[in-house]
């Protein structure tokens, strides 16, 4: 079951909810008992790959500029 994160707005707390995927909508009380609470975009739900991609090439280290110091003499 998907695990959807709030905030409270009252309170500033972040708590998660599990539900189906048809109640993603539904507002969440806090656990503090407020009701103005907003829900969070998680990444987690969106990606799924973002924990096994590998990281992005690092440029090579070089003078610095635009092409690494290549074309500046």
């Amino acid at each position: 079951m998907p695990r959807y994160e709030f905030r409270c707005r009252t309170c500033a707390s972040t708590f998660e909810v599990d539900r189906p995927m048809s109640a993603a909508s539904d507002p969440a009380d806090c656990p503090g008992g407020h009701g103005d609470t907003v829900k969070l975009l998680t990444t987690v739900g969106l990606g799924g790959m973002a924990r096994t991609a590998s990281p992005p090439a690092m440029a090579p280290a070089g003078g610095g500029g635009c092409c690494g110091g290549g074309c500046c003499g």
